[in-house]
């Protein structure tokens, strides 16, 4: 099973991150073959960490817990909050790091799931990668996940046609700006 596993920093944070860098890609190199897509979340300029996503193949919900809380910034405290959710990957290219990106975000109430929530139907190759947020059986959508060749005021407008027929009415998408993660 697929899960989105995003945690988000506490304040000023930067320098315990930097020096606890080798320790997290150390873990990280121990899920290499699971990990779908990662990377953090950075602020409006993306010159500082925010938080991280990982999107990793587990076996349950909690291994994907587990995940999210032996890694090493949640053992030291760094971040404020994690939350896990159950994905169904629709899209999946590999993001230039040269490039900037913004991850757009947005949660329902769980609907039922149909055949065009398969269908992303977006025409603009900007889309890096593209999840389906789902319970935890699958057989509802509580949402979607976006990562995005573009800056995040021009983003959202990119994944919300597909979010809106999702759902069947306007959908209220957030955007900021992301790197893809990984070691070099």
């Amino acid at each position: 099973m697929v899960f989105y596993v995003r945690s988000q920093d506490k304040p000023e944070v930067g320098a315990e991150l930097d020096r606890l860098g080798e320790a997290h890609w150390s873990y990280m190199d121990r899920f290499a073959d699971r990990l779908v897509l990662r990377g953090p979340t950075l602020s409006a300029d993306g010159s500082e960490h925010t938080g991280s996503i990982h999107v990793v193949d587990m076996d349950d919900r909690a291994s994907a817990e587990r995940f999210a809380t032996q890694e090493p910034f949640w053992q030291a405290g760094l971040y404020e909050e994690f939350t896990a959710v159950r994905a169904v990957v629709l899209l999946r290219e590999v993001a230039d790091p040269d490039i900037p990106h913004s991850l757009v975000t947005a949660r329902w109430p769980p609907l039922p799931r149909t055949a065009d929530d398969t269908d992303p139907r977006l025409q603009d190759d900007r889309l890096s990668s593209l999840l389906l947020l789902v319970d935890d059986d699958g057989s509802r959508t509580t949402g979607v996940v976006a990562t995005v060749r573009a800056l995040p005021d021009e983003a959202p407008g990119l994944v919300q046609p597909f979010a809106d027929r999702l759902t069947g009415g306007p959908v209220a998408l957030t955007a900021q700006r992301w790197s893809r993660g990984g070691r070099s």
